[in-house]
């Protein structure tokens, strides 16, 4: 198991359990216990924990199911979903793609899965997509910053700037996730901030696509975001309960499970 993988775990389960201990931990990963110590190490430095004696407890008791984490953080829950996700949603992705990615954890690994060869345009809010877009060995593929005020907790931009400046796109496709996606709510998210670019590109682009996992569904974020039958294609993974997708049985929507 990679150290991200691992590391995702933990998270997961530092959030449930409200700590955990190096010994247990080394045992559930087969792992030996200074691999575990360096995983805690590490992700005490990115900020997502506390190291105590023995283990590690929630930097806040406020850490917790309800509590929106911070970007990096919300990268490691449910981090192998998310990177099917994205492995799925970047076949969607045709050649000469002008494309919008918003600001979430699980759009920004989407770059690194897009194929080398394409000239595509990419139009983002997210400082992660631009510094992944920085490791990229395509020199076809452009971005386009919309600018803005720089949020450190989320890594966006956000502010008028912004938002002015992507009512002059009109991209081909708009990739965004969301906090939830429930029949009563519709798509809703976290981020009172990132909505105005974000409904912006989805009404001025010609295909929604919207990249949830598992834990996405049955919740509803404080912001609304749009209607569920706004959604072209919806890509989620193996984990999704088919009870829970039959409230798209009335749309059009197609729906993608990355498995």
């Amino acid at each position: 198991m990679y150290s991200v993988q691992r590391q995702s775990k933990i998270l997961e389960l530092l959030v449930k359990n409200g700590e955990v201990e190096v010994s247990d931990l080394a045992d559930k990963f087969t792992a030996s216990r200074e691999t575990i110590r360096r995983d805690l190490r590490e992700m005490e430095a990115s900020g997502l924990l506390k190291r105590t004696h023995g283990g590690a407890v929630p930097v806040e008791k406020k850490y917790s199911d309800g509590y929106e984490y911070p970007l990096q953080a919300r990268g490691l829950q449910h981090y192998e979903e998310k990177q099917r996700i994205c492995k799925e949603t970047a076949r969607l992705v045709e050649d000469g793609d002008t494309i919008f990615i918003d600001n979430s954890s699980t759009t920004m690994s989407l770059l690194k899965y897009l194929p080398n060869d394409f000239k595509i345009t990419i139009i983002t809010n997210s400082i992660q997509v631009l510094l992944e877009a920085g490791l990229l060995e395509n020199n076809n593929i452009v971005v386009i910053s919309v600018g803005g005020i720089f949020n450190p907790k989320n890594y966006s931009l956000t502010g008028l700037l912004s938002n002015n400046y992507a009512r002059s796109f009109f991209p081909d496709k708009s990739i965004v996730s969301c906090r939830g996606i429930d029949e009563k709510s519709g798509i809703t998210d976290s981020s009172f901030l990132e909505i105005e670019v974000k409904r912006k590109m989805i009404d001025q682009s010609k295909q929604l696509i919207v990249m949830a996992d598992y834990s996405k569904f049955g919740q509803t974020g404080a912001v609304y975001v749009g209607k569920l039958e706004e959604i072209d294609i919806l890509i989620t993974d193996s984990k999704a309960d088919p009870e829970k997708l039959k409230m798209f049985s009335e749309f059009d929507t197609r729906i993608i499970v990355a498995e």
